[in-house]
Formats: structure tokens, C-alpha cells, sequence
């Protein structure tokens, strides 16, 4: 009997805060609202019946709104870029646990009869990007142009990778900053309509991070359940999507702190 009341003190008699029942989880919107509830809601379904916990998904309007609420501790976990993961680290300690094993490279692409053929010839020309912290499609591309290729750019946020694009296809914008995986996702007449015209060095991937007060013991489920399901053929299609096709392990000190040296601040709003 001794045992058995020692095994089921609660949580809070022992000083420990109870586990959550309910997690909220925040995703940049590099997408429409829509695609990301398509995307998600299947493998967050199963992920709350693997961790005992519930995943409600929380959608911000735009880039900026998801950034503002992540600084201010609003989500408990969240699947942010990693730019905003240094930010993240530093206002709240959100704690990155997995990424993809792929690195991450912006691109930029123009529209498939552009005359122009390197990335010198942009220099004073309009380019939209998805947001002023978008980390691959804004933040590297704007600093290999201005830093590597030494040119000036206007640059105008068009809020998603969708609406970024079709600037482009538009003619609104010379060209456009964004993400392979994300043109990708595009409709096939949008991907024939545009042309990649410049890849930039490769970074550690967006992380799915969580906030310090997600117990040590509910991060080590969650990953394990994350890693589980990504093996799950059903799921494989989500995962891609997100993109994660390929989750690892995460680290601060490994793969995100060593971004500190490209001081993406000087293009960071």
C-alpha cells in the first residue's frame, strides 16, 4: 500500500507543475490556411493518440502575426524557420527537438521568358519576397544578393509563397524569393510559368520546437511519436508536405546557432 500511494502522488505535491492536456501548435503560414489544416490535422490526429496529449492546431493570418506570437510564448509548440528559432531561443528558450535531415537554400526564380540569366542583372530591380523574416525565401536570398552579388533590390512582401510568386508571374516583380519545396507545391502551370535563377548556400531546416514549460518527459514522447509516424505510409504524403519527409533530431547548438554568423539581422524587420 506504502508503494502504490508513493508511485501515484501527483505532480504538483512533488513541485512539479501537472502535465498539459492540451498543446497548442503554431505553423509558420508559408501556405494558405487551408493546406496547412489538410496538412497537418492527419498526422497531429495520431500524434495526440500516441503522446496522451491533445495538438490543437493555431493558425496566424500571416508571417509576421506567427512571429509575433511566437516571441510573445503563445504556442506551445511551433514549427518556425530558423531565423525566428534564434529569436524564439533567445526571447522565450523554445527548444528546437526535430528537423529535416535535408539542408534548406533559398531560391530565386523569374518568370520563364525573363530575359534575365544571372543574378547581377536584378541589380535596381523589384523583387517580392513572402515576408521580411521568411528565413530561406527572403532573409539568405537577400543576403547573397546584396552581401555575395553586391546588388540593390527593392524588395515587397507579398505575405505567402503563393501570393509571392504570382507577383512574379504578374509581372508585378521582376522576381521572386522562395523555397524549392515550396514551388513545388505549386500548381503545375505555376511551376511552367517560372524559372529558377539562383540557389543559395545550404542551412539547417525549419525546426518543430516547444516552449520550455512542455515538460522534459512530454518532448521526449513527442519526438518519438513524430519519428514513428513519419515511417507510416499513410502519413508519408503529409510529412512531405509540411516539409519533413525525413525528421531528425534537433540541436540548438549544432544547427542553429552557427547562423548567428551571417548577422541575417541587417535584413530582418
Amino acid at each position: 500500500m506504502t508503494a502504490l500511494m508513493a508511485f501515484t502522488v501527483p505532480a504538483w505535491a512533488q513541485g512539479q507543475p501537472p502535465a498539459p492536456t492540451v498543446l497548442t501548435v503554431s505553423v509558420v503560414p508559408q501556405f494558405p490556411a487551408a493546406d496547412i489544416a489538410r496538412t497537418w490535422g492527419p498526422i497531429l490526429t495520431q500524434l495526440s493518440e500516441r503522446v496522451g496529449v491533445q495538438f490543437v492546431l493555431r493558425q496566424a493570418r500571416d508571417i509576421p502575426g506567427f512571429e509575433a506570437e511566437v516571441l510573445a510564448g503563445t504556442p506551445d509548440v511551433a514549427y518556425l524557420n530558423p531565423f525566428h528559432q534564434l529569436r524564439a531561443w533567445d526571447a522565450q528558450g523554445y527548444v528546437p527537438l526535430l528537423r529535416d535531415a535535408e539542408l534548406l537554400t533559398g531560391i530565386v526564380v523569374v518568370r520563364q521568358d525573363s530575359p534575365i540569366r544571372a543574378a547581377r542583372e536584378l541589380d535596381g530591380h523589384t523583387l517580392a519576397f513572402p515576408a521580411p523574416n521568411a528565413f530561406g525565401a527572403s532573409l539568405l536570398t537577400r543576403a547573397q544578393l546584396v552581401e555575395v552579388e553586391r546588388i540593390r533590390i527593392t524588395p515587397v512582401y507579398a505575405r505567402t509563397h503563393t501570393n509571392a510568386y504570382r507577383h512574379t508571374l504578374a509581372g508585378l516583380s521582376t522576381a521572386t524569393g522562395g523555397l524549392r519545396a515550396t514551388l513545388a507545391r505549386e500548381p503545375a502551370e505555376v511551376q511552367a510559368g517560372l524559372r529558377v535563377l539562383m540557389e543559395t548556400p545550404g542551412a539547417a531546416p525549419h525546426p518543430l520546437s516547444v516552449h520550455p514549460r512542455v515538460p522534459d518527459a512530454l518532448r521526449t514522447r513527442l519526438q518519438q511519436a513524430w519519428l514513428a509516424l513519419a515511417q507510416q505510409p499513410e502519413l508519408q504524403a503529409s510529412f512531405k508536405a509540411i516539409p519533413m519527409p525525413q525528421p531528425v533530431l534537433a540541436d540548438q547548438a549544432r544547427d542553429y546557432e552557427p547562423l548567428r554568423r551571417l548577422r541575417l539581422e541587417r535584413y530582418a524587420q
